[in-house]
Parts: structure tokens; sequence; C-alpha cells
């Protein structure tokens, strides 16, 4: 039997992505969001909300294209540090992180995200604390491995791993708790105060 219960979306697994995009001086820009989804309007879109003043979505005000990449067990501390740690601050891109640029686009790619939407903006709506991204899909870039036919989908989705989120905890592929959001990125740290 159901009840009714205060609005949440607590049991609505979300896909998390990385959008990157490039600051005014050449450097990568990373954040994590998951309010993200699809639309069709003659061609298939991305829907990408943003809540806040952040600095990503600043720069994708200002160039109109970012990426979003596709967050894997293996990305998940550096995704939960970048989705954590304040895009404004001036020491947030110091982690060691590989990318590669955009093949359509001036965006930059995680080298190591297996599943990359290059994204051009094509309109917004403004809420009251956020705002709501209509984007055109410019380029997929995909794995190798995705692309082989002759792997079953389970075969290949077990290959990537992607991660969840529900209630401000991460979940494994295999729906396992990864750990509560702020936990993953520890590693990060850690290995920033080895350096």
């Amino acid at each position: 039997m159901k009840k009714s219960i205060p609005i949440s979306n607590h049991f609505c697994p979300q896909t998390l992505f990385i959008y990157g995009t490039y600051k005014e001086d050449g450097t990568p820009n990373f954040g994590l969001f998951c309010w993200f989804s699809y639309y069709f309007d003659r061609e298939m879109g991305v829907m990408a909300c943003i809540g806040g003043n952040k600095l990503t979505r600043d720069r994708i005000h200002e160039t109109k294209v970012f990426s979003a990449n596709l967050v894997t067990e293996e990305l998940l501390p550096l995704a939960d540090y970048f989705g954590n740690i304040e895009g404004y601050s001036e020491g947030k891109m110091r982690v060691p992180v590989e990318t590669e640029k955009g093949r359509l686009l001036n965006v930059p790619v995680l080298a190591k995200s297996p599943w990359v939407f290059e994204l051009e903006v094509d309109r917004s709506l403004p809420l009251e604390g956020g705002e709501v991204l209509l984007c055109k899909i410019r380029n997929v870039l995909a794995e190798e491995l995705l692309c082989d036919e002759t792997l079953s989908l389970e075969k290949r989705m077990e290959t990537i791993r992607p991660v969840h989120s529900i209630r401000q905890s991460y979940f494994r592929w295999d729906g396992t708790e990864f750990g509560p959001w702020g936990e993953p990125m520890q590693k990060v740290l850690n290995d920033l105060k080895g350096r």
C-alpha cells in the first residue's frame, strides 16, 4: 500500500555527469551535476538544470557550450570533489586530471569518461534560484567498447559501471552504496596532501 509523503525524489536514481567548460584563461573547469535528462524537438536534446550561482553556470552563459561527462565508479572520487569544492575557489582545479579537447566544440572532456556529450545551449529557462538549459547535442564521444554490438548491453554497462545518486548518497552499478556525498572526495584530498 502506498501513502502520501512530503515532496521529494528520494528513491528516483539520478545519473551523474561532470560538466566541463573552459575558464576565461583557457584552463578547464569542471562541476558535478545530476539534474540531467533528455527531450525531443525534431532531434534528441539534453535538459540540464543548474541551481544556484556556480562558476560552471557562469562559463556556460558566456560560451553557450559545455561537455557532460558520464561519471563511473572510477571517476567518482574526482566527481565528488568537483561537486563539493566551490567553483570560484582559486585552487579547485589544481587536481591532476587528464583532459582532451572536444572533437566538435571548444569544451574540455575527461579522458576517462566512457560517454561524453558535447552540448550547445539552444534556450534557457530562468527559475527562481536555478535555470533549465535546453541543449542541442552536437557530438557524442563513446569508448570503442560501447560501440561493440557483439557485446550484450549488460556486459557493456557492467564494464563502464556508471554511478547513481539517491538521497545524498552514491550508489555503484550493482546497487550497493558507495558512500554519502563528500566521502569519496577524501581520496582526492588525501592524494593532494601527499603531493
